[in-house]
């Protein structure tokens, strides 16, 4: 049977308990609302499915994969839906296939509060959900399940997930009826907490006094392509209003991930999945004329004969440009994200102290962080003003 002793050795992806035919695992929360298997001893017959159903491992399954990935750099030829869309909407012309040709897709979505879970849709509508970043690692619930009764009853479906949810679901879904399954997964900078991104909600609340009724991780329609910034729309104004950037602060500090993506097996260009996505990050190496109104530009790495067939199908839809590897490794496409060094302390000082404590003491909110960073920006402008008078001397 599955038991997870060290957390960094489960990414969460909901395969050991999708294959239980016994119902013995559950998926449980942690402190940080992170989910890991829970065995229940009594109605477990030690089959082995859970441990074999595992693959967040070196050892995960490139059977399929083409020796090097095919890489594009792209965007959706109608501009309406490149500006509502994350980066440059090709997720919205593969998933428009899918749905046009009869099928369903899966994505990350919100249920009450906001909480991102996975959801199933089989009309453009219901997809558009699933458009826009989420940085908080999504529930999965039953999908798996869902995916193999809807591939049973021989649909097409395309998941899209993290490479480890992607991964997950390769493993879960036997061979047979892996022909109709379109794999996509993102590159992945790593999966914050689920309890922490509900609790931000309540500080934003409480600090403006005000009802959330909408969000944005990444406002590009505000600050632009580039820029990292969560918005929020409250009691329905239909405008979306920036308070600050400390979810994003704290996202970057690598301080409330999930501990298993600090030991990532899948930040390389061998992919899980038929197709990976990205935002095209370096793109003016290649073509500096592709993106200069910065409305955004996906990078799209075909990884399988699979996700070949699917290009050709879509690639009317878009505008591209082939790009070299090389051109294009994000840090994470290389080597895992660093897991602060303060990530377990963080962790125990949320569940003694709650949430405004730890935004206090590890984010930029403090009075404390924001002398400690006038200090610095003063000292770096010092430097830059004497190098400044050094050159022209």
């Amino acid at each position: 049977m599955i038991k997870i002793t060290n957390p960094a050795d489960c990414c969460g992806c909901t395969a050991c308990a999708s294959i239980c035919n016994k119902g013995a695992i559950t998926m449980q929360d942690d402190a940080l609302g992170f989910k890991y298997p829970v065995v229940n001893i009594e109605k477990c017959i030690d089959c082995g499915l859970c441990e074999k159903v595992c693959t967040f491992n070196k050892n995960y399954d490139t059977t399929y994969n083409l020796e090097s990935p095919i890489v594009y750099g792209a965007r959706h030829k109608e501009i309406k839906k490149v500006e509502e869309s994350r980066s440059g909407g090709a997720f919205v012309a593969i998933s428009d296939y899918i749905i046009e040709n009869g099928g369903v897709v899966y994505g990350a979505g919100y249920t009450e509060n906001f909480r991102v879970i996975h959801k199933r849709a089989t009309t453009k509508e219901e997809r558009d959900e699933f458009r826009g970043s989420k940085y908080v690692q999504s529930d999965l619930c039953t999908t798996f399940r869902q995916i193999k009764q809807d591939l049973l009853e021989g649909r097409t479906v395309l998941f899209t997930g993290t490479p480890c949810q992607t991964s997950g679901l390769r493993s879960f879904i036997s061979n047979k009826l892996r022909n109709n399954l379109f794999l996509l997964d993102i590159v992945c900078h790593g999966c914050p907490s689920p309890y922490i991104w509900k609790e931000h909600l309540k500080y934003i609340e409480q600090k403006t006094n005000k009802k959330i009724t909408g969000t944005s991780f990444r406002d590009k329609k505000i600050f632009g392509w580039k820029a990292h910034k969560e918005t929020f729309e409250f009691n329905n104004s239909g405008k979306n209003e920036y308070i600050n950037d400390l979810y994003t602060f704290l996202f970057y500090k690598h301080i409330m991930f999930r501990s298993s993506c600090g030991k990532c097996y899948f930040t390389n260009t061998q992919r899980p999945s038929d197709i990976t996505l990205a935002d095209f990050w370096g793109w003016e190496k290649t073509d500096k004329g592709i993106n200069t109104d910065d409305k955004g530009l996906s990078l799209l790495l075909i990884n399988t004969p699979k996700g070949v067939t699917l290009f050709e199908e879509i690639k009317k839809d878009l505008t591209y440009i082939e790009v070299e590897i090389e051109n294009c490794l994000q840090p994470n496409m290389q080597a895992p994200s660093s897991i602060h060094t303060n990530r377990n302390a963080f962790e125990q000082d949320f569940i003694r102290y709650g949430y405004n404590y730890v935004a206090k003491k590890y984010g930029n909110i403090s009075i404390s962080y924001k002398i400690e960073k006038f200090h610095k920006d003063s000292i770096n402008r010092l430097k830059s003003f004497i190098k400044t008078i050094i050159r022209r001397k």
